[in-house]
């Protein structure tokens, strides 16, 4: 059974706008992996380098040579900054809808794993090796210890690093196609149904809250009735409303059937329904 709610599975947005908001999300998608970019050079070679030094017993990397490393970190702080405010702004460049602000999310995820792989990527040559490989720096006149499988890992860090960021990177793309292809989906059912769908009013029998906040509006499980070809029907429908269009038993609704699935349904509130909105203490909490 396949059911459409007022906002989560609303209709289609106009093809103008979403086609904007694609092509926002590419305009912003390029400086936010350059931005992401910056980060994942400027943090493996002032941040991460340093630490792996002295993770292999050079104690003294913060010395002599900390200039350009105190450098590094300043550029990662600056760096960082904008990659974040950037990516922020793709959360919010595929649109206000639920689904535009998943892929939204999920794009800003692609740009930063994207960019931290590259960026580390090209930092590779540039780490600086350690004094001693396969033991560590002895303390004073004391022995050398060998290596543990955990500086080992350390060790190889430079080419880690990149090559998580690259699997995530790649997993951020299924993830994105998918949700590409869901939406797309999604979007042709609602505009199929838009199209030769028919609407009337419908009923609401039931109601149930489902302590779920939406954008700042209350999601809701009614139970509707309304009239088909072959005789009235009930459905179960989700009902993302303002508050003050909050369904309430026998209050009316605008529902959108097709007539070969009369099973398959958008569910709108009625702007004509006098009795949206008595449903308040449904879900606001006591005043006392």
């Amino acid at each position: 059974m396949a059911m459409f709610g007022s906002f989560e599975f609303g209709l289609p947005e106009d093809p103008r706008r979403a086609r904007r908001a694609g092509l926002r999300l590419w305009l912003l998608g390029v400086p936010t992996t350059l931005a992401w970019a910056a980060v994942g050079w400027s943090g493996a070679l002032g941040l991460l380098d340093g630490f792996r030094l002295m993770s292999l017993n050079r104690v003294d990397a913060w010395g002599a040579d900390a200039g350009p490393a105190v450098s590094l970190v300043l550029f990662f702080s600056i760096s960082i900054t904008v990659a974040s405010s950037l990516g922020f702004a793709m959360l919010w460049g595929g649109g206000m809808s639920l689904r535009g602000m998943g892929v939204g999310f999920r794009a800003s995820s692609l740009a930063a794993s994207l960019g931290i792989a590259l960026g580390s990527g090209v930092a590779i040559p540039s780490w600086t090796p350690p004094e001693s490989v396969g033991q560590r720096l002895p303390f004073g006149d004391g022995p050398a210890e060998p290596w543990t499988d955990v500086d080992w890992i350390v060790y190889y860090e430079p080419y880690l690093v990149p090559a998580v960021a690259g699997v995530t990177a790649l997993v951020m793309i299924m993830v994105l196609g998918r949700a590409f292809v869901t939406k797309a989906e999604a979007d042709d059912r609602a505009q199929a149904l838009a199209q030769t769908g028919r609407q009337v009013t419908g009923h609401v029998i039931g109601v149930e809250f489902t302590n779920v906040w939406v954008m700042g509006n209350p999601r809701f499980t009614v139970q509707v009735r309304f009239p088909t070809e072959t005789g009235e029907r009930t459905v179960v429908a989700t009902m993302i409303t303002p508050p003050l269009q909050a369904p309430a038993r026998g209050s009316t609704v605008k529902v959108t059937y097709d007539p070969r699935n009369p099973d398959s349904v958008q569910v709108d509130p009625d702007p004509a329904d006098r009795a949206a909105g008595g449903n308040l203490g449904a879900f606001l909490p006591p005043l006392f």
